[in-house]
């Protein structure tokens, strides 16, 4: 059963085309990591301020595995060396029960 992770950032409006911006210029490296199997970015167009990133993973073991991985640190560099854009985030987990 796959495992969905959606990362909940808060990012001020005036900094949303930044935020784009910084995933479109990402490493992109996840694709490659063992067991991903699909990434999206959702941008809100109803006034909110929570941008979502899925990923989903065959399983909670490789997407561990993702994390702990020097790819997944050289993913997160544009954080480091820039700042965040978001004003906060937090990581939400679910297991994928049906896909049609």
């Amino acid at each position: 059963m796959s495992v969905v992770k959606i990362n909940a950032i808060t990012v001020p409006a005036e900094r949303m085309d930044e935020f784009a911006e910084r995933f479109a210029n990402r490493a992109g490296r996840v694709e490659q990591a063992e067991g991903f199997e699909a990434f999206e970015l959702l941008r809100p167009n109803d006034g909110r301020d929570l941008c979502l990133v899925l990923t989903r993973w065959r399983s909670e073991d490789d997407f561990q595995a993702w994390v702990r991985s020097a790819d997944f640190s050289a993913g997160h560099s544009q954080h480091r060396q820039s700042g965040p854009v978001g004003t906060a985030s937090e990581i939400w987990s679910y297991d994928v029960l049906e896909r049609i």
